[in-house]
């Protein structure tokens, strides 16, 4: 999808030298809907003689009959002339031409748009790893020669070379402070190209390349800033249209469709997603969820592009068709790519993709071109078999009165959820233990260990996720064991690092199936800090954004707003840090916790209780039930390790009591009696105490423990 609206091919234009010519130079003055202007200033120096003559003779012609634009002969340049000067155009100028508005043209007949931008860059020798946007600052005439093919093909729109040409996506080339001037050179070229042609010139617009919420860290006022800038240098280019392109998240193309509507209430906005072979978004929603949602928006056209080949986009097309009279686009990617002999190529020819160029036309598609894999000889024959064919869109169905948003389901009760939840709703004090998933598959101390806690009286098993990015058993199983072989409750962990928002949401309905009831939300330890650094991370969202997901799924929708049926019964925990230097930052995502539908949070363990007391003060008016996390500290170096490698704060009193003592089972013991201290002060301020038990050594747990008056077993 990078390459979404990118392509290639240049063939440089020379002067114009012969009277031919100079139809398609003349043709450089157009009406717009303002009134009579010049494209572009085009210097006589440039011409013949003959031509020059005629040029000025034309432009003194016209500013007499039109007295709309300023021709010197001196230096070639024209300017508009003031207001107050300018009278209605003539008709009988032949010479005035003017772009037909492109809403008012597709209710005549469909019109047909360009292809690809980067997959013709790419077999150029255009790496993959440069930025393609800023190409249009660095080589010009490369990006203004694949205009003029795509032009010279027949397209009736062309895409500025602009799909990446946000802050976020620049600044992976350190270049986001380019913004203004990417687009603008963008915009300016494309409208060079165009200008001896009768075609619009699209603004090309594609996604942020980052999660917005409620999924990621970008708040929806970042995402539209980002794009308002972007769109601002465009239109200020002379874009003639907006082309939203390659969204797959409906929250995310909401925020361009804003953007573009303060940035120009009347440009035309062209809002398309990509979708799988099932016609879905990347965040779920189907056709019925997504087209009205973008009608309601303000889309003027809506459509998809990328991602699948005519095929699967016909489908979905027929499906938008049905639910919405708005005009439709598509731009199919040439099929999907194949590997030969190592380079990934897309197969379909263009009398194929011509064929379906027809039958989008008859399913109502008004805007008809490519994506990736498309070229100039794709468009070519598409443009012969549209105006041969000459296809006209029929509606097949009527639109479906009154689409009604999906209703989500009643959320459960927290206490009908799970006996945690009900301790939470009581206002009990609850008491977990973590218990670390094996390396291997022999689960018997575990499963011991949870055996032994239960027998006194903990409430349930916190069993984190591979734990500094190590490699162990999937706690999810090992939480399922626990509560089938203990009958004790696990409280699963749940990280954002190794899993896409399709795996988490596929992970989250098996485990509500199989009967897991109790969640900690964390976004998870990068892959760099564990065993295996060369791992990859995937981090779709972090823990604001999985906590929305399982918020919604107890909802009985899935991520992309879709009902699942019978909602999940997750109750809903997350982390903090009461000890980190940020801590407004700490704070603020906190917030952003809660307002996602957070129910409970676990701390990192506590050494400090002023850091605390000052935490538990600043969440005063977000305050959900805090479990306090402790730790019995084992030796001076597990201080050490949790203070400088952990970022847990623990003082230097702390540190002193740890140093002092001479033998490891004094250190233990040390350990243990700072953990009690810990306990008991907790006790009055939270509504809850995890104890974790270091290297598996469960009976440090029950220790602790002993502070809240928990009777010891006899055996073990």
């Amino acid at each position: 999808m990078l390459f979404a609206k990118f392509g290639l091919a240049y063939r440089p234009r020379q002067p114009a030298r012969s009277l031919a010519a100079s139809r398609l130079l003349l043709n450089n003055y157009v009406m717009c809907r303002s009134g009579f202007h010049a494209r572009a200033a085009i210097s006589p120096e440039l011409l013949s003689p003959q031509l020059a003559g005629l040029y000025r003779l034309v432009a003194t012609s016209r500013r007499n009959a039109c007295q709309p634009c300023h021709l010197s002969a001196s230096t070639g340049r024209i300017s508009r002339m003031p207001a107050a000067k300018m009278q209605k155009p003539q008709s009988s100028c032949i010479l005035n031409r003017m772009v037909t508005d492109l809403l008012t043209r597709i209710k005549q007949s469909a019109v047909l748009c360009d292809g690809a931008m980067g997959t013709l860059l790419y077999a150029k020798g255009i790496f993959i790893n440069r930025c393609y946007d800023e190409l249009n600052v660095s080589q010009p005439d490369l990006i203004r020669g694949i205009h003029h093919e795509y032009l010279q093909a027949g397209a009736e729109i062309i895409e500025t070379n602009t799909f990446g040409g946000n802050s976020f996506r620049l600044a992976r080339h350190s270049m986001a402070s380019r913004v203004h001037e990417i687009n603008l050179a963008g915009a300016r070229l494309a409208r060079e190209a165009a200008k001896s042609f009768d075609v619009w010139v699209a603004g090309s617009v594609g996604p942020l390349g980052v999660q917005i919420e409620p999924l990621g860290k970008t708040s929806f006022e970042e995402a539209r800033n980002a794009f308002r800038e972007q769109i601002a240098a465009l239109v200020e280019g002379g874009v003639d249209v907006l082309v939203l392109e390659t969204f797959g998240y409906l929250g995310e193309i909401h925020q361009a469709i804003l953007a573009a509507r303060e940035v120009n209430p009347k440009i035309p906005v062209v809002a398309l997603v990509t979708i799988d072979e099932e016609g879905n978004c990347l965040d779920g929603s189907t056709p019925e969820i997504f087209t009205p949602r973008l009608e309601e928006w303000g889309a003027d056209v809506i459509g998809c592009n990328c991602s699948v080949g005519p095929v699967a986009m016909l489908d979905a097309v027929e499906r938008m068709r049905a639910v919405t009279t708005v005009p439709l686009a598509a731009q199919p990617n040439a099929g999907m790519p194949r590997s030969v002999e190592g380079r990934n190529i897309y197969l379909c020819s263009p009398e194929y993709m011509a064929s379906y160029a027809r039958k989008f036309v008859a399913a109502g598609v008004r805007i008809v071109g490519g994506c990736c894999g498309t070229t100039p000889d794709h468009i070519r024959v598409m443009k012969s078999a549209l105006r041969v064919g000459d296809a006209r869109a029929k509606v097949t169905t009527s639109p479906a009165a009154g689409q009604v948003k999906p209703a989500a389901t009643a959320v459960v009760a927290i206490e009908q959820r799970s006996r945690l939840g009900a301790k939470l709703a009581a206002g009990e004090f609850l008491t977990m233990v973590e218990i670390v998933p094996p390396k291997g598959t022999d689960i018997r101390k575990e499963i011991e260990g949870a055996r032994f806690v239960k027998s006194v009286g903990v409430d349930g098993i916190n069993v984190p996720d591979s734990p500094r990015a190590s490699a162990r058993m999937s706690n999810q199983a090992l939480s399922l064991l626990i509560q089938q072989e203990v009958g004790i409750e696990a409280i699963l962990h749940y990280t954002c690092r190794d899993r896409n928002v399709l795996g988490i949401q596929s992970d989250l309905l098996g485990a509500a199936a199989t009967g897991i009831r109790n969640l900690i939300c964390i976004t998870g330890d990068p892959p760099k800090m564990g065993s295996y650094p060369d791992a990859t991370a995937v981090f779709d969202v972090d823990a604001i954004g999985l906590v929305n997901i399982v918020h919604n799924l107890n909802r009985g929708l899935d991520i992309g707003g879709n009902p699942i049926g019978a909602g999940t019964t997750f109750v809903i925990g997350v982390g903090a840090n009461p000890g980190l230097s940020d801590m407004d930052e700490e704070i603020r995502r906190f917030e952003y916790k809660v307002q996602a539908g957070a129910e409970y949070v676990v701390t990192q363990p506590v050494f400090d209780l002023g850091l605390l007391e000052s935490f538990l003060r600043r969440i005063e008016h977000c305050r959900i039930p805090v479990v306090a996390g402790i730790w019995p500290l084992v030796s001076v170096r597990n201080a050490e390790f949790m203070k400088n490698e952990l970022r847990v704060s623990v003082p230097d009193s702390i540190l002193e009591r740890m140093v002092r003592a001479k033998t490891p089972e004094a250190a233990r013991e040390e350990g243990v009696a700072i953990a009690r201290e810990m306990l008991i002060a907790v006790r009055e301020m939270a509504q809850g105490a995890q104890i974790s038990a270091p290297m598996g050594r469960y009976s440090l747990a029950v220790d602790v423990l002993e502070a809240l008056g928990t009777s010891r077993p006899t055996s073990v």
